[in-house]
């Protein structure tokens, strides 16, 4: 089963398209070069798989994906509440859910003065340098708790060139579209799969680089500022001569 079309309307009609605990706005606005970018999940109270979070064997298999069973949240409070399972029970998660949907339809009865919803880069966070990624263990660990993916390559100079980096990239987008809620398996795969094709982009003469930096997402209801982290990917071709080479001393056998 999945959510349908109906159900999710539902949901993020009633809630306004804020997360249910922050008030923050979950689209954000689109850009003169971008579309709209959606930052919220359809999160669901009663996990639907075994090892998931408040997993219920006894909860009604046709229910798990009913307006009921799901609560809207930013992706930063999606994980909080699947981590902090024990603290975030059903019946809390319900609760907040029923106070949201309440709190929006009293706003909706009259005037609410709010702040637009910007991603701002802090200086200090921004990477000085992109570090040469080699495995798939570090693209799993540089993309699954990010929020946005910008990726870059050199020109691309043939059609299998471009399928490779293109069909590399989408799948590191799919992978950080699936954040925590992937499971332990999959990740076993997915790190075989990367490192895979790490091998064939360098055969094909290119090197991958990345690095994270942490933005800030603010406005909205509330004044509080929440981590908005980005992982940057970029492919270059292994003659680019912007590519510093460091050189690591072997320590002293003395």
């Amino acid at each position: 089963m999945s959510i349908s079309d109906k159900t999710r309307k539902t949901l993020w009609g009633r809630s306004s398209s804020r997360c249910a605990i922050c008030k923050h706005q979950l689209i954000v606005s689109a850009t003169t070069s971008d579309d709209e970018s959606v930052v919220g999940d359809e999160c669901h109270i009663i996990s639907p798989h075994s090892e998931g979070p408040r997993y219920d064997v006894s909860f009604p298999q046709e229910k798990l994906d009913a307006a009921e069973n799901l609560i809207l949240l930013c992706r930063i409070h999606h994980k909080m509440v699947d981590d902090q399972s024990g603290t975030y029970s059903p019946e809390i998660l319900r609760k907040l859910r029923e106070g949201h949907e309440k709190w929006v339809s009293q706003k909706l009865e009259g005037s609410d003065d709010l702040k637009p919803l910007k991603i701002r880069r802090l200086k200090k966070n921004i990477p000085t340098y992109l570090t040469r990624i080699d495995s798939g263990k570090e693209i799993i660990n540089l993309v699954l708790n990010a929020y946005m993916l910008s990726t870059d390559q050199d020109e691309l100079k043939t059609e299998a060139e471009v399928g490779l980096i293109g069909d590399s990239f989408q799948n590191v987008k799919d992978l950080m579209d699936l954040g925590h809620d992937i499971e332990p398996s999959y990740i076993v795969k997915a790190n075989f799969a990367l490192s895979q094709s790490l091998k064939e982009i360098e055969n094909a003469g290119f090197f991958v680089f990345g690095a994270k930096e942490m933005q800030i997402m603010e406005g909205g209801i509330t004044a509080e500022q929440s981590n908005w982290p980005v992982a940057y990917l970029q492919v270059v071709r292994t003659d680019n001569n912007t590519i510093i080479k460091v050189e690591i001393n072997e320590p002293n056998s003395d």
